[in-house]
């Protein structure tokens, strides 16, 4: 694959998540707010690879940082980085990287494999989220605002992103021109 198709999958990553962080619902307890953008990192991650999965998010970041409306709630700015969901924000990269890693070594052709590598995603994601929250919140409140709501809703994206995968397969495949692109 050439250059350019690499930059255009990269940026069509950072795309897809952009456009799932539109799905933002505040939560009046949390200053995390509920969104799709886990949806859109594990799914690139899975179809993109490690390498390629952890561009488009740091691409993302990238664009959120340079003040473009791609975080949750149609937000931007260097500012979005450094607050409360910042460390969640930043655990998409690792996320990306780490599903990508596992969907190269056959994880992602499996339904229950690829839930379970987008699993591991969704723990990474919160590694970064949760102590990075901790500088925003008292202790004792970081889990029930940074972890507990969010468990059912990402639970149910990670199921929808692994089933995702086969049209996302179908979709590259077309990208890229292959033939066969048929499911």
């Amino acid at each position: 694959m050439g250059l350019l198709a690499d930059l255009a999958l990269i940026l069509g990553g950072s795309v897809l998540v952009a456009l799932s962080a539109q799905v933002s619902i505040p939560l009046p307890w949390t200053p995390v707010p509920i969104t799709g953008q886990t949806f859109g990192v594990l799914l690139v991650g899975a179809l993109l690879g490690s390498r390629r999965g952890a561009l488009s998010l740091l691409t993302y970041l990238a664009e959120g940082a340079a003040g473009l409306p791609v975080f949750a709630g149609g937000s931007g700015g260097v500012l979005k980085l450094f607050g409360p969901s910042g460390g969640y924000l930043f655990g998409f990269v690792a996320a990306a990287f780490v599903v990508g890693f596992l969907a190269e070594r056959g994880w992602d052709r499996h339904l229950f494999k690829a839930a379970l590598a987008m699993l591991v995603g969704n723990v990474v994601i919160y590694l970064f989220g949760l102590p990075w929250l901790a500088r925003f919140l008292p202790t004792s409140h970081v889990l029930a605002a940074g972890l507990y709501p969010f468990v059912p809703g990402d639970l149910i994206k990670l199921f929808l992103a692994a089933l995702a995968l086969p049209s996302g397969w179908w979709a590259l495949r077309r990208i890229k021109g292959e033939r066969g692109a048929g499911l």
